[in-house]
């Protein structure tokens, strides 16, 4: 009997150990079929993750399946319960029969920061129905996510965090709201990143504490209940552009808990409350970045005292800045940049401050001296607002930590009186517009990444010392306007962009590092042939060599830096031919060789360059006919070939798109003839239509370089910059057109300057020209245009520049709308034309104007013209493609228009007075 119970005893014990051996031989398969779907690369990109190494590098069948990395199991049944395999460098797909699945036990699976981007996520992972915690971020899932989801019941975390800016994966609204119904304990929830595009469910679960929804396509209002849910303590609906909302009413009733709240980019659209200093007094982060927010900043949010980051860029508060914020005990980061905040800067009473940045603004007054006491600061930034007087370097020379400094375009004068160095861990320094004069202070500076001392008074050259301190690691440089001499050499080996505009500089060019992506130097004294060695810098991405006295020709390798975008080299003395070795794969978008010598051609190897916006040949020697090939370009929206040597008439090709993007062409001052080409205007598509959803022009580096056209219209010379459809414009004056003005033209209705005087044009005016409604500068002059003026020019009311004088039209002037504010000189020369303002009534027949002889009247604009161009400025159009800091945009050299505008009054008064000479000789003669 005794040994009946002991073999009894043993069986079962055998058993037991068979139950209990089995999961894991079970698993230990399933989980090593798991590991050989994939392929590892240690070197592999992998998003939020510190530190990354492949887990299943220890999985092997001499160890049990328990002990590997990533793998935990339950202590009593065996079952594998916990897979952790982020930021393993997996890379492969998880379709539906992986063996993954079958380890039917597991409550908390997390596969972040790998690479599954052929995957979608598997219906297959509804069936985890013991899963707590699912993390599958940063891993490149896509496609829709499976509803099956929403089985998981039991999960407390749930994270599916898409790139934020892929929209790899998608949500439908009905499955968002099934999820958010059914997961009712839900602690944690991140869909950041998907595509949801929906309004926010009411149902969320009660014992919320995290919810993550940014940039998920959100629309409409924020339900209140959000900001109600009991145990909330973060928020994140940022980045939803099209998402508005309230701030509660009533007590926040998560306020006890609530400690970050990030909104940024909800459209708020109104005062920032007084209640949220006095209910979110748990608060650690708010963030409410360009919430349209207006009104002060609120006195309570000095209650606030556990806040560590407090950020409202981009918004519309003004006023002051509350003192209380500024000593709040806990805080390490403010943000208010770009606001309309005014006042001093009060001092600051805490220490702990790491980070400061209220750019943007209308601060005044001297910068507090509590600055040199915060000694744990990482960044300041205090550029672009008024502060003024004088700031010592011995300000900034103890904090220790400091990695940005930016205190740009302020009143402030820098001064060294006690002879001390920035810190050594400055990485980012831009002191434009400083009064900085020398270069002593930044001798310690030996990490610096950017450096922008633009627009200040260093001369001479940059010192040896300076160009060895910042060889390892200076990426930026830019000693724009100032007073440099000399830069012998540039050794830096790792600069990206090189600034050196409008200085000194004379000697020849000096040749950057090859790892330059850009590099400007125009606005100097250079002189010298273009080295070929300049085509070493096979990154080169934007080259400004404009505005030197460089000679001799182009190299023709440029044709072969594929990189290259933009090329100036206006205003030079270049000569011999355009390079021909534009090759295929081209990425120029911009190429302006205006005001120099060349000759010759131009190049039909340009048509290889399929992303060329701008091409500007204007004021060379350029001897050929029209280059209809160019009509192929793509993309091409500005062609500039005015003040060469041009003839022949203008054809176009049979191919049946032709200037598709063109909206400026200027062909002035060459020698065209033939007819107008009517067949040229049928496809000109851009100017034909008007699409209010056109953007303007940009390139990858426009913090540097911004298309700018200079237009002579109204009187004066404007700069438009970037914005290259704005002044959509033909200009084909001083040419030798003749025949009829084409009715087709009065279908270019995109039109804002037309320009086709000086020619041979006769005919009458065609009335489909009033259909130009947004035309504001309209030039038919001197031309041998007959009969009357469409009476429905009188409805133009846009035109700010009228001029159909030295013609031989007649009959009554239009009346009406802008018609009337045009004065006589409009309509000289005509002695036909009868009414306002030539004559007091339509009844009366004289003329008050005589007509000059058409050889003088010609050759005096000319005269005319070369004056003024000796200013920068034609009669017609000038199209100039300047890479010029963006301080042009703000309007700033509002002194050259000043003597635009003079220099054009001048002008026009001695021709008046010169006429007027003519026309009493003539009398006396006649007498």
């Amino acid at each position: 009997m005794g040994y009946a119970v002991m073999l009894l005893i043993v069986f079962l014990c055998h058993e037991v150990s068979s139950i209990s051996i089995l999961p894991h031989q079970h698993q230990t398969i399933s989980l090593l079929k798991f590991k050989q779907s994939f392929t590892i690369h240690p070197s592999a990109v992998t998003y939020n993750c510190p530190k990354s190494y492949p887990k299943t590098s220890s999985w092997n069948t001499s160890r049990d399946c328990c002990s590997w990395d990533g793998v935990v199991c339950d202590d009593i049944t065996g079952h594998v319960i916990e897979l952790d395999l982020s930021c393993s460098n997996l890379t492969g797909t998880i379709d539906s029969n992986s063996s993954l699945f079958q380890l039917s036990h597991l409550q908390r699976l997390d596969l972040s920061g790998n690479n599954f981007s052929n995957s979608h996520i598997s219906p297959e992972f509804g069936k985890f129905s013991s899963l707590m915690h699912l993390n599958l971020s940063y891993s490149n899932f896509s496609g829709q996510i499976p509803s099956e989801i929403s089985h998981l019941s039991k999960l407390h975390s749930l994270r599916l965090y898409s790139m934020f800016y892929s929209y790899n994966l998608r949500l439908t609204t009905h499955d968002f709201k099934w999820l958010l119904q059914n997961l009712t304990q839900l602690r944690e929830l991140d869909l950041s990143g998907i595509n949801i595009s929906s309004t926010i469910p009411l149902n969320f679960s009660s014992h919320l504490t995290t919810l993550r929804l940014r940039n998920t396509g959100l629309y409409g209002i924020i339900p209140e209940s959000i900001f109600h849910l009991p145990n909330l303590e973060k928020l994140f609906l940022d980045s939803n552009y099209e998402l508005s909302g309230y701030f509660p009413k009533t007590k926040w009733n998560s306020s006890a808990s609530l400690i970050k709240l990030y909104l940024r980019w909800v459209n708020f659209s109104c005062n920032l409350p007084e209640s949220l200093g006095y209910h979110l007094t748990s608060l650690r982060s708010l963030a409410l970045d360009g919430c349209n927010l207006r009104g002060p900043i609120p006195e309570s949010l000095s209650n606030l005292t556990r806040i560590e980051y407090l950020s409202l860029n981009g918004n519309s508060l003004n006023g002051t800045i509350p003192p209380g914020i500024l000593s709040l005990p806990s805080l390490k980061g403010i943000e208010l940049s770009f606001n309309h905040l005014s006042g001093p800067l009060e001092d600051f009473k805490s220490n702990s401050l790491i980070w400061i940045e209220l750019e943007g603004n209308q601060l005044q007054g001297h910068l507090p001296h509590s600055i040199q006491n915060q000694v744990n600061l990482t960044r300041l930034d205090l550029s672009f607002n008024n502060f003024s007087g004088r700031v010592d370097v011995s300000l900034f020379s103890n904090l220790k930590q400091l990695v940005k400094l930016r205190l740009s375009y302020n009143n402030i004068s820098l001064t060294n009186d006690n002879n001390v160095t920035l810190p050594e861990s400055l990485t980012e320094l831009e002191l434009a517009a400083f009064e900085v004069k020398e270069l002593e202070f930044l001798r310690s500076a030996k990490q610096l990444r950017q450096l922008d001392l633009s627009n200040n008074k260093i001369q001479g050259r940059i010192p040896d010392w300076a160009w060895s301190n910042w060889m390892s690691s200076l990426k930026t440089l830019n000693i724009s306007h100032n007073m440099l001499t000399s830069v012998d050499s540039i050794p830096l080996q790792s600069l990206y962009t090189i600034d050196l505009r409008s200085n000194l500089l004379h000697g020849s060019l000096p040749i950057p590092p090859n790892s330059t992506n850009y590099f400007f130097i125009s606005h100097n004294n250079l002189t010298g042939e273009i080295p070929s060695s300049i085509c070493n810098l096979t990154s080169l991405i934007m080259l400004d060599l404009a505005t030197n006295n460089l000679r001799g020709e182009i190299p023709k390798c440029f044709g072969n830096i594929t990189s290259l975008q933009v090329l100036d080299m206006r205003h030079n003395n270049l000569s011999g031919n355009i390079p021909t070795t534009f090759s295929n794969g081209s990425s120029l978008s911009s190429l302006n060789l205006h005001g120099n010598k060349l000759e010759g051609k131009i190049p039909q190897s340009l048509t290889n360059c399929k992303q060329l916006e701008v091409l500007d040949l204007g004021d060379n020697h350029l001897n050929y006919t029209f280059p209809v090939w160019l009509g192929t370009l793509p993309k091409l929206k500005v062609l500039s070939l005015r003040f060469n040597k041009l003839h022949g008439p203008i054809r176009t090709s049979r191919i049946e798109n032709m200037f598709p993007e063109l909206r400026i062409i200027d062909l002035s001052y060459n020698a065209f003839s033939g007819n107008l080409p009517s067949s040229l205007f049928q496809h000109l598509k851009a100017m034909r239509t008007l699409d209010p959803s056109m953007e303007a022009s940009r390139y990858g580096g426009d913090q540097y370089y911004q298309d700018s056209i200079a237009v002579v219209s109204k009187g004066y010379e404007r700069e438009v910059v970037r914005i290259l459809f704005l002044y959509t414009t033909i200009d084909l004056s001083n040419n030798k057109f003749e025949g009829h003005i084409p009715t087709i033209m009065g279908d270019l209705i995109a039109l804002r300057v037309l320009n086709i005087s000086h020619n041979g044009l006769e005919g009458p005016i065609p009335s489909s020209l009033g259909s130009l409604s947004l035309v504001e500068s309209l030039d038919l002059s001197s031309n041998h245009l007959v009969g009357k003026i469409p009476a429905q020019f009188a409805s133009l009311t846009s035109l700010e520049v009228f001029n159909l004088s030295y013609n031989h039209l007649e009959g009554c002037i239009p009346q009406g709308n802008q018609l009337q504010t045009f004065e006589n000189n409009s309509y000289e020369g005509n002695d036909g034309l009868r009414g306002f303002p030539v004559t007091k009534s339509c009844g009366t027949t004289y003329a008050v104007s005589g007509q000059l002889d058409g050889e003088e009247s010609n050759s005096e604009f000319l005269s005319d013209f070369r004056k003024a161009a000796l200013m920068g400025y034609g009669s017609g159009l000038c199209i100039g493609i300047s890479i010029v800091y963006f301080m042009m945009s703000t309007g700033k050299p509002i002194w050259f228009a000043r003597i635009i505008v003079k220099l054009e009054h001048k002008i026009m008064m001695g021709r008046r007075k010169k006429q007027r000479r003519q026309r009493n000789c003539r009398r006396r003669n006649n007498h």
